[in-house]
Order: C-alpha cells, then structure tokens, then sequence
C-alpha cells in the first residue's frame, strides 16, 4: 500500500481536483485506491459523488481515534476506489488532538492498522487543506511521498519553497521516508505565453521532479464535481481527463522507480 499525500498551502491549485481525478484514473487502470479526504471543506467527498448525509463516519472519527479506516471507507460509483469521507467537525481537531502526544501520528496509525493481508488498497491518496497545519502535518507523517499541484500562473513558485522546507522538516524529525514524488502543473493554457514561461521556469528550478504531464485548464473538469462525479466519468475523451489518465501511468512508474531504488 502506497501512501501519496497531495498537498500545497496555496489555495485554488487544482489540488482536489488531482486527487479525484488522479484516484480515479488509477482505479480505472486497475489499481484498488483510497481517497482520505482531510480538507474540512469536504470537496473532494463531494466530487466523488458522496452525500454530506452519508458521511456518519468520517476523517474526524480516524483523528479522534473513534473509528478506523476499514469502517470509515465508503465505495464510490468509480469501481476499485472507495473514500475516508471529510465533514465541518474536521474544523475542531486540532484543539481537540493539540495535547496529545501522537496528535502528528493519527493518520499514520489508522493507516498502520489497515490489515495488509487484506491488500485492500494499493494506493492512498490524501487530499489536505490549503495550509499548512496538523491536519497537514498528519498527512505527512503518514505518507510515502508528496505529490503536488502548482497552478501555470504568475505566484506559481510563490510558497513552494515553504512547502519544501516544511517537507523536509518533517523527513528529518517525524518520517524519514518521506520523499517528493512529483510536482504536477495544473490549469494550463497553451495560448498565455505567461504559462508557457511558468512551465520553463519551474522545469528549470524543479528539474526532473516535475511530471512530464501537464493539466490543461478544461471546461469539462470544471464542470464535473457539480454533477458528483470524477471528469473521467463525466467525459473520458475531454483533455483534461486524458491528461489525468497520462498522469496515472507516470505515478505509477514513479513509484515503481522509487521502490526499486
């Protein structure tokens, strides 16, 4: 089971928007994957088709300690993937966990208990919220790797140095495991001679850590989560679905990559 957290401070990066869409690629390429939603604003159980009346256990209950991932997890309409549902409570946690002693290891411990004989889930997808908080932090600590989202436009770079930072923060003091596995260039359009020179820009201070795969600004995309539904599902032959489909196959190879080594 392998653990992707997707994270950047930075609001509106098209960050839930990757983990539904990069989960349900991955689904639909064969993998078994877990979406565990962190971000109270629950928009990616929303994207996934999942009814705030239906969330009765949540990521709030795995933080708590009051319930586990196995009875946490809900089935989408996507086969092979299921996710940890997210509600306003999530909002509250971190004072409720603050004097805890593993309120950083939360999610990791859930996560531990998942029985592997099982093999449920191949992979784990979290989704956080826009900062960088114990909610964050929990992710982290949990993770294999960081995936993360940056938006083709002029404040790009603006934070993700922070973010880095942060990530190495956690390698050195909680997981050191913990590795970058790739940053996604997302809302891309080829005609803003101002995105074309984001992406050179970052391809040239991120080198190969930036994903060959980029994610164009789509429609479609946008219009999807209003229905519950994953862009794949909602229109597979649209770019931006295709470009999630690219994005899978190339997470996977790095993975591959990563383990081997």
């Amino acid at each position: 089971m392998r653990i992707i957290t997707i994270a950047n401070q930075k609001g509106g990066v098209g960050k839930t928007t990757t983990a539904i869409n990069l989960a349900t690629a991955l689904a639909a390429i064969g993998e078994r994957v877990l979406v565990i939603d962190l971000d109270p604003q629950g928009n990616a159980s929303t994207g996934l088709g999942i009814d705030r009346h239906e969330r009765d256990i949540s990521s709030y209950d795995i933080m708590t300690g009051e319930a586990t991932i196995e009875q946490a997890a809900i089935a989408t309409a996507v086969p092979g993937l299921s996710i940890v549902a997210s509600t306003m409570d999530l909002l509250g946690v971190e004072l409720e966990i603050a004097s805890e002693a593993d309120r950083v290891l939360r999610l990791k411990n859930a996560l531990r208990a998942v029985p592997r004989s099982q093999e449920r889930f191949s992979y784990v997808l979290v989704d956080c919220p826009p900062s960088l908080n114990l909610l964050t932090l929990n992710a982290m600590a949990a993770a294999d790797s960081v995936l993360v989202p940056l938006q083709c436009e002029f404040f790009a770079l603006e934070g993700l140095s922070q973010l880095l930072q942060t990530v190495e923060r956690v390698r050195a003091s909680i997981n050191p495991e913990l590795g970058i596995q790739g940053i996604v260039l997302t809302m891309f359009d080829g005609r803003n001679n101002l995105a074309n020179q984001v992406v050179d820009d970052v391809r040239a201070h991120m080198g190969e850590k930036v994903y060959q795969t980029v994610i164009p600004r789509n429609v479609r995309i946008s219009e999807a989560p209003s229905h519950g539904k994953p862009a794949i599902l909602y229109d597979l032959k649209c770019t931006g679905s295709q470009a999630y489909l690219q994005l899978a196959s190339e997470v996977i190879r790095r993975e591959r990559k990563m383990l081997a080594a």
